[in-house]
């Protein structure tokens, strides 16, 4: 009875545990999160900006409802859109539905995390840890490699 519990929490602790595959994709249940970077910030740079993608292999739609860190006071999604000749930003309150079957690109000029109050500099060549909560897959956290201070999109290595 004892070895039939055991195995049934260490089956469970499997389901809700991500993965770390050698593709550098972070599974957690049906998403999948990859090619994570930052920016570097200036030393005394209020605010940074976190990107990634997220994909829903799933059969149901999922929600990035949160994001935190510890290297800002506040960490938020966001939204970047033109209204007319002006590119407005805004928090979603709500989060950010990740549709089944689809993915979501969180990039430069677009959606993206917002690190609002930071603790120092997001420094090159350093990594950012930011806390992704989903209302149904759960909680990972996720390293982001700093690029530089005009990165587009995350460092890809050749490995061959």
């Amino acid at each position: 009875m004892l070895r039939t519990i055991r195995a049934a929490a260490a089956a469970a602790l499997l389901l809700v545990t991500p993965t770390f595959a050698h593709d550098g994709v972070i599974h957690l249940g049906p998403i999948n999160i990859s090619s994570p970077f930052s920016r570097a910030t200036l030393p005394n740079a209020p605010v940074g900006g976190g990107f990634l993608s997220i994909e829903n292999t799933g059969t149901e739609d999922d929600r990035l409802v949160s994001a935190a860190s510890s290297i800002a006071k506040d960490t938020q999604i966001h939204e970047m859109a033109m209204e007319g000749d002006v590119m407005k930003m805004r928090h979603l309150g709500e989060g950010l539905v990740i549709p089944a079957g689809e993915t979501v690109e969180l990039a430069p000029g677009s959606l993206h995390i917002m690190f609002m109050g930071l603790n120092g500099a997001f420094v090159e060549g350093e990594t950012v840890t930011v806390t992704l909560t989903f209302e149904k897959a759960g909680t990972v956290d996720v390293e982001l490699p700093v690029l530089g201070a005009a990165a587009r999109e995350a460092a890809h290595t050749m490995d061959h």
